[in-house]
């Protein structure tokens, strides 16, 4: 009798210690607001929205010990529109889908569908990269990614260990077509670092895409996904922020240049003169205050200077958020944004990010919404 009892004892330490090494978490945001537009297609709007700020997803993230200070490490992140229950992205784990090795000295090196760079590093210093402003924060048509239009499919990515407060990161993503090793092929770069109240970050991005020839549907970026149809797309940006007590004022630049551009896809299909060359800066100034622990006020500028084919499209853009915690996971949020296009000779409207464009050349939205994690 006594060996049992030893034994079954034995046994619950040893299953106790082996959960312990590794361990499997579920976790997710629900976002979902009501919208009103001035103008969407010439008429004003109100609609249900999901994402407004933060995408809805659900997601499994785990890792096991495997000793030495290494683990092997997932993400699996599924988007969905909490509206009408649809897939993000039309996919299962459209948001993130990867698995690698992290090592505690050496860094982590992963594979699958992920973010590059310059949301890794760049997007947090940019209120569209976070909750306090998120989607419809971004720059026109999200032209810099910083708020995560598409992810790279078939990547490799490497992340360095905290070196005393600098980081750094590489990315790259295979086209995956036999013969044609550039169709459709991704990599980036970024580094930030920390010292205090002070954050810093740069990084950039390339793609590189076939317009004149057959489409890589099994590429870096999807078509499904993609901000921009164009030969080449190279993207970089640099930005810092520096928190006083409850506040943080941040400033951000970012330039987007597209080689043989032929469209722009993020919110509805957009058409440009065949080959044509189109540049987007983009001088975002932003800052955050936390009027208590549950009340906060985020609010942004963005100026972005275009240019396309000798034209000088430009962009102004006005931003405010408040959100008040009902608890750690749960707040209610009220933001509202202004956007007016001028210079525009080739057709451009207004269009904040995530919604329909205006018939104008002035676009307003106000949402007023509730966030959820868990």
């Amino acid at each position: 009798m006594k060996k049992t009892l030893m034994v079954a004892a034995l046994s619950g330490m040893f299953a106790t210690a082996a959960h312990a090494q590794s361990s499997v978490t579920l976790y997710g945001l629900i976002d979902a607001g009501i919208t009103y537009t001035n103008s969407q297609g010439g008429r004003a709007n109100w609609q249900e929205t999901s994402g407004a700020v933060n995408g809805s997803r659900w997601g499994l993230r785990g890792a096991e010990d495997l000793g030495g200070g290494l683990k092997a490490i997932f993400t699996l992140e599924n988007g969905f529109n909490i509206g009408n229950g649809d897939t993000g992205q039309d996919r299962l784990f459209g948001r993130q889908a990867f698995v690698g090795l992290a090592s505690d000295q050496y860094g982590a090196v992963t594979l699958g569908r992920q973010y590059d760079s310059v949301v890794d590093y760049l997007g947090p210093l940019a209120l569209t990269g976070t909750q306090y402003g998120g989607t419809q924060f971004a720059h026109p048509f999200d032209n810099d990614n910083l708020d995560n239009s598409f992810r790279v499919n078939n990547s490799v990515k490497y992340q360095s260990p905290d070196f005393e407060g600098f980081k750094f990161g590489a990315l790259y993503g295979f086209s995956n077509q036999a013969g044609n090793f550039a169709n459709n092929r991704a990599y980036s770069v970024g580094a930030s670092y920390n010292y205090g109240p002070l954050n810093v970050a740069a990084a950039y991005l390339q793609l590189n895409n076939n317009a004149t020839g057959a489409v890589n549907l099994s590429g870096a970026v999807s078509d499904d996904d993609t901000t921009f149809f164009a030969g080449r797309q190279r993207t970089w940006g640099a930005g810092l922020s520096y928190a006083f007590g409850p506040a943080t004022a941040g400033f951000v630049f970012t330039q987007t240049k597209l080689d043989n551009a032929f469209g722009i896809a993020n919110t509805s299909a957009i058409g440009l003169p065949a080959n044509s060359d189109l540049r987007f800066n983009n001088y975002e100034v932003n800052g955050r205050y936390n009027l208590t622990p549950a009340l906060s006020v985020a609010g942004a500028y963005t100026y972005t200077d275009g240019k396309l084919n000798g034209e000088s499209p430009k962009w102004h853009q006005f931003s405010l958020q408040t959100a008040y915690a009902l608890s750690k996971r749960t707040d209610v949020y009220l933001q509202g944004e202004y956007q007016k296009v001028i210079e525009s000779k080739t057709g451009f409207t207004a269009t904040i990010n995530g919604l329909a464009p205006s018939s104008f050349d002035k676009q307003v939205a106000v949402t007023a919404g509730l966030r959820h994690r868990f």
